[in-house]
């Protein structure tokens, strides 16, 4: 059995992604490309949710590493109307890796944006094109947002001509480790190079979002959109998501290295578990600003406590039909995700889980910090001194708590990433592994481990893992290591 076995081998870095990818590009030409013409292009990475996961959209913290595996777009305007997308990603197994469409699908005659009901019937019409919503929403969203400061009309760089646009992703789909939000950030980045406008770093973010909530009808946060724009290699990017107030890079301890390993399971932030969980978060919050005379928070869960908590707790019912909230409590106080009348839902402990795992977050970045200073104040009288085995083991604790709450109150697990995290514990800190938990929407995906760099017992453990991992499920899993700049830091490119 090798390393390789299940990808647990150093990618490639990130300069070498990229020419690799201006070689694929390059050799789409003349068929594809038209060599006279500029290409723009953009990479963007995957993400491991370190803590904080599904919690986002109740205003968690999150703390979030940008992954080494990478999305990639390449955007040429086109003389005429026609927009032309071609996805070369083996994995997606698409029945069309091409798609077609014309700018008159998304401009009205006289230059004015279409509807996005519109938009979406067009864009998912046939079911073997739908992934060109990721692509081509991107196009929507930002001409959408350049009418808006333009009298309503289409923006003279926009909705006038068409395009040759190919992707490329090496972060595979239903992995929980945001393939759409890299392929959203990768396309836009690129987009707004070849249109030459700038927006800021977080509206860029924010808008790949858009894409994702009201194109694609996903509703995720923006956690990972961020990341993948905003995140810096071996860094976890720190975010407060309300809705994105950015607390800083944080990077990791020495010692300390962060790796995912892919259960196999699909994950579909559109499945029904995950919308369940949002709706009963939401829940949950609205008889709190009910019950409490008027106390908002913001719309956010997590601007409580989980002592303040504790005084509304019992008020939330445990289960609700969606009918009955409707009568008792009215609208949700969500603005992507609709309430099921026949639907039975679990408020209480939906809306408990982003509380606690707020506060986990907010102690394991404590514990991060610590961590460094442990490091400096041992590394001046010792070189060799390793990290502090304490602060692991309350980290890992901290995900291990988690992970445990997404299971119990979000009904977010599955045998399988359970079974990650159980052999994760069986070999425990004596072979260099602290902690392990679900990532993102839950319901399969990622494992995120928290394990000692540097360190061949833990690298063997991880091996050993994947293999009873693998005997028991029939799966074979697929580890992620290493890290690498987000799409601003590694920057939108013109292809020659």
């Amino acid at each position: 059995m090798t390393h390789g076995d299940f990808g647990f081998v150093q990618p490639a870095t990130a300069e070498t992604q990229w020419e690799q990818f201006v070689h694929h590009v390059k050799t789409r030409q003349p068929t594809f490309f038209d060599p006279e013409v500029p290409v723009f292009g953009a990479r963007a990475p995957g993400r491991l949710d370190v803590m904080g996961g599904v919690a986002d959209y109740s205003g968690s913290i999150v703390l979030e590493m940008p992954l080494a595996c990478a999305a990639f777009a390449a955007w040429q305007w086109r003389q005429d109307d026609k927009f032309i997308v071609r996805s070369e990603t083996p994995e997606m197994q698409l029945a069309l890796p091409e798609a077609h469409f014309r700018v008159a699908d998304f401009v009205t005659p006289d230059r004015h944006p279409r509807s996005l009901d519109e938009v979406r019937a067009v864009l998912q019409k046939n079911p073997e094109q739908r992934w060109a919503s990721y692509v081509l929403g991107c196009f929507y969203i930002m001409l959408n947002a350049y009418t808006k400061m333009n009298q309503g009309k289409a923006d003279e760089r926009l909705g006038t001509v068409g395009a040759n646009i190919l992707i490329s992703s090496a972060v595979p789909s239903g992995a929980g480790i945001s393939s759409s939000a890299a392929l959203e950030v990768a396309t836009m980045h690129a987009l707004s190079e070849a249109a030459g406008i700038k927006p800021s770093d977080l509206t860029l973010a924010a808008w790949c979002q858009r894409v994702e909530n009201q194109v694609v009808g996903a509703p995720c946060g923006i956690m990972d959109q961020v990341t993948s724009a905003l995140g810096r290699e071996n860094t976890l990017l720190t975010m407060r998501c309300q809705p994105h107030d950015l607390m800083g890079n944080q990077p990791a301890p020495p010692g300390w290295r962060f790796i995912g390993i892919d259960s196999r399971v699909k994950h579909a932030v559109g499945g029904g578990h995950y919308t369940r969980a949002r709706v009963g978060a939401f829940m949950g919050l609205k008889i709190i600003q009910l019950e409490s005379g008027g106390q908002l928070l913001d719309n956010y869960l997590c601007r409580m406590s989980a002592d303040e908590f504790k005084a509304y707790r019992e008020i939330i019912p445990e289960t609700l039909t969606g009918r009955q909230y409707q009568q008792e409590y009215g609208l949700l106080p969500d603005t992507v995700t609709t309430v099921d009348p026949d639907e039975t839902y679990h408020p209480r402990a939906c809306a408990e889980h982003p509380i606690l795992d707020n506060e986990r977050a907010r102690s394991f970045i404590a514990l991060m910090h610590l961590a460094a200073m442990h490091h400096e104040e041992n590394h001046a009288d010792n070189a060799d001194a390793g990290p502090d085995e304490y602060l692991l083991s309350e980290a890992g604790a901290l995900m291990l708590k988690s992970h445990e709450s997404y299971s119990k109150r979000l009904n977010l697990g599955s045998p399988e990433t359970d079974l990650l995290v159980s052999l994760a514990e069986r070999h425990g800190k004596a072979k260099g592994l602290y902690g392990a938990r679900i990532t993102g929407g839950g319901s399969g995906g990622t494992v995120a481990l928290l394990t000692r760099a540097n360190f061949e017992p833990a690298d063997e453990a991880i091996l050993s893992i994947c293999q009873a991992y693998e005997q028991e499920t029939g799966r074979t899993p697929r580890v992620f290591i290493g890290s690498s700049p987000g799409a601003i830091q590694f920057g939108a490119r013109v292809i020659a």
